[in-house]
């Protein structure tokens, strides 16, 4: 068996019935995936050099209807918008090409970073997250460095919440920051 997660995946915390209700009434196609969110979600980056750094490993698991919804959704063309870091993690150690996902259980250590070429996700619905994290990394390779510190920027000057329990925030590359 297996022990299950140290911490909640906290942006999904946004997240009401209500919510969650309005947006499926809006033709919005909600899936769900199982995550055992790992201590390495706090730890910092251990090397300035990105490429030393080792990644924490996490348990999840994408179930063979989540796989289904989502290869569909990519087929007529949709959009496969993550909640969560560690979501998107899972989904894209999932993914078995471009476009194109399969049902997975286990760990992963998928370290995504400058280079890494996204095959799944199409934006991400996460939390504002400290310097020297693997999450900034993985944000700032979705979007781009430059549209992320405008963003930040933006964050700290009007005082929004960070970490947690923090202000949520859905980006998508290309978009204008």
């Amino acid at each position: 068996t297996y022990k299950g997660a140290v911490a909640a995946p906290t942006a999904s915390l946004h997240f009401d019935n209500l919510l969650l209700n309005k947006l499926k009434d809006s033709g919005i196609k909600i899936s769900f995936v199982t995550l055992h969110v790992g201590s390495g979600t706090f730890r910092p980056l251990t090397s300035p050099i990105l490429n030393n750094h080792k990644m924490h490993s996490e348990w999840g698991r994408v179930g063979k209807d989540t796989a289904t919804e989502i290869n569909q959704t990519l087929q007529q063309g949709g959009r496969v918008i993550p909640v969560g870091t560690t979501s998107l993690r899972l989904i894209e150690s999932a993914a078995i090409e471009k476009n194109k996902i399969s049902e997975f259980s286990g760990e992963t250590d998928i370290f995504i970073k400058p280079g890494y070429e996204f095959r799944v996700a199409s934006g991400l619905i996460t939390n504002f997250h400290l310097p020297r994290s693997t999450l900034l990394v993985l944000v700032s390779t979705l979007v781009g460095y430059d549209a992320i510190k405008t963003i930040y920027d933006h964050a700290i000057s009007k005082q929004y919440r960070f970490l947690s329990y923090g202000d949520g925030s859905l980006l998508l590359p290309g978009s204008s920051a």
